[in-house]
This record gives C-alpha cells, sequence and structure tokens, in this order.
C-alpha cells in the first residue's frame, strides 16, 4: 500500500511538472525604447525647412550686429560705428527674410506642428518689419536699436525652439546670445 501511495505521489509531480503555467510568467521588457525617428519630410516640408534656413541667414548677420553693439560701449565714435553697421546688417538680415518667408506655409504640417510653424512664421513676420525700422534708426540710437532686435529674437528663437522639438530635430542654442570678448 506504501508503495502504491508513493508510485502516486511521485505520478502526480511528474505530471505537475508537465503542464504548463496558467500565469503570465513571461520576462517584461523594462528596458527603455529608443524613440523612433520623426517620418521623413515630404517635398512641401523640405521646401519650408529650407526658406527657414535662408532666413536664419538673417538671423545670424542680426546677432552679428548685437554683438558688435554691445562691444562698443559707451565710447561714441564706436557706438555711431556700431549703429551704423547695425543699420546696414537690419537691412541685408531684412533681405534674407524676404528671400526665405514666401518658401515658409505653415499649412504643409498638420495638427500641432502647424501651430508651432504658424508662430515661427508670425515671429519671422515680426523680425522683418522691424527690421526697416531698425534699418532707419540704428544709427541714431544703436542701444534703443539692439535692445529692440533683441528682444524679437528672443522670442524668435522661442518660437523655433518650440517647432524643432515638435518636428523631431535637435535643438540648438539660442541665437540671441551675445558673444563677449575681451
Amino acid at each position: 500500500m506504501r508503495c502504491l501511495a508513493v508510485l502516486l505521489c511521485c505520478a502526480a509531480v511528474s505530471l505537475a511538472a508537465q503542464t504548463p503555467p496558467t500565469g503570465d510568467t513571461t520576462r517584461r521588457d523594462t528596458a527603455p525604447r529608443p524613440p523612433t525617428p520623426p517620418p521623413p519630410p515630404t517635398l512641401e516640408q523640405k521646401r519650408f525647412l529650407d526658406g527657414l534656413r535662408t532666413a536664419t541667414r538673417g538671423i545670424a548677420q542680426l546677432n552679428h550686429g548685437l554683438a558688435r553693439v554691445a562691444r562698443a560701449g559707451h565710447d561714441s565714435a564706436n557706438a555711431r560705428r556700431a549703429g551704423r553697421f547695425l543699420a546696414e546688417v537690419c537691412g541685408s538680415g531684412r533681405a534674407f527674410f524676404k528671400r526665405g518667408r514666401p518658401q515658409l506655409t505653415p499649412t504643409v504640417y498638420e495638427d500641432s506642428v502647424r501651430v508651432k510653424a504658424r508662430r515661427l512664421v508670425t515671429q519671422l513676420d515680426s523680425l522683418s518689419a522691424y527690421a526697416l525700422t531698425c534699418e532707419q534708426t540704428a544709427t541714431a540710437a544703436p542701444d534703443v536699436a539692439a535692445t529692440e532686435v533683441g528682444k524679437r529674437l528672443k522670442t524668435y528663437d522661442a518660437a523655433l525652439r518650440d517647432f524643432r522639438l515638435a518636428i523631431g530635430l535637435p535643438v540648438k542654442e539660442d541665437t540671441a546670445k551675445v558673444s563677449k570678448r575681451r
């Protein structure tokens, strides 16, 4: 009788070992997955980015003019030269804005990216509109013109940063930062 009980116990244990478990015992992958790359841009979106690249050349020129005014300090001769240079740079920057602006149509993007693209274009239009005023007033009052251009560049940089994040491009440093040379 004992042999029969031992035999039944061994058979029950071996059968239980062969049946699949009922619970979910698969290991879950807890490692974070790499972000999926954004889809490739369409032809219209490439055109938008090319127009933005052209307009960004004007932004770079404005930054150069702002740095020149910042370096001029309170020396009247240097400030006058820096103001004249800022006026010239505002004019050439405005030419780059005009050349790149026709390609910037926010409707090539969808949903929230379109809103950010529209905000970026609005900020670029604001810079372009003030560039004409800057061109006319920077020689007489370089500090005032540089302050106004700097404000508009900061709002443009915020819009550009938001747009770049929305389309999945890496975000660069602000273009409004003025380099300080000694």
